[in-house]
């Protein structure tokens, strides 16, 4: 890991493992927005998913659409998962500030609630790898818990996190400053199938490289 913040989110995601996948299945939201990117994807495009969990939704639905996945995730107990769950993709336990990144070569990167234990600078500066790994004319899909906080101790599904995020109209300006025009975007109010979860705001970005 190149910090402890890489440290921290594979302890809890390793603590959390299936119950992840449990907890969030049933988002709506996180359905359209595959949706929206499937309906973008040309046959056998190339997607990074970062922070892949245990495969789904994201890698699965992708996959089995006919496209290339590679996904990424600090937590080896998520990466096991996601590798027996998912066998049509291929998934590497490795912290995506580490993995080398060619220019324009991903069709799509997802991004999905990835961010919220790295810094904003390691926010701003991984969007911006990840923006210049796409392809012109590419997608990224990014979602967020939209709020003004930085380096907030919190518990998540009873889970010790130490959160930081931007709030909407911030993290709007973050992805343009990274060269992506933003298509479309949702907020949510969500609630995980957890006894320790609360409703949390999620927002989805639906982003175009220029």
């Amino acid at each position: 890991m190149t910090d402890d913040a890489g440290g921290r989110a594979a302890r809890v995601f390793d603590a959390l493992g299936p119950a992840y996948e449990t907890a969030f299945a049933h988002s709506e939201a996180h359905r359209r927005s595959l949706e929206w990117l499937l309906g973008r994807l040309a046959p056998g495009s190339r997607v990074l998913d970062v922070g892949s969990g245990t495969g789904r939704p994201t890698a699965e639905t992708l996959a089995r659409a006919g496209h290339e996945v590679l996904g990424v995730d600090v937590s080896p107990v998520m990466v096991e998962l996601a590798a027996r769950q998912v066998p049509e993709a291929q998934f590497r336990c490795v912290d995506v500030r580490e993995l080398p990144l060619a220019e324009g070569s991903f069709d799509a990167v997802c991004v999905y609630f990835s961010l919220l234990q790295l810094d904003r600078a390691q926010q701003a500066g991984l969007v911006g790898r990840l923006a210049r790994a796409l392809r012109p004319g590419g997608s990224l899909v990014l979602a967020t818990v939209p709020l003004d906080v930085e380096g907030v101790d919190a518990l998540f599904m009873g889970q010790p996190v130490r959160v930081t995020s931007f709030a909407g109209e911030a993290l709007v300006d973050l992805v343009t400053r990274a060269g992506l025009t933003v298509l479309a975007e949702e907020n949510v109010l969500f609630t995980p199938s957890h006894p320790e979860a609360v409703p949390e705001p999620h927002l989805f970005l639906h982003c175009g490289r220029r």
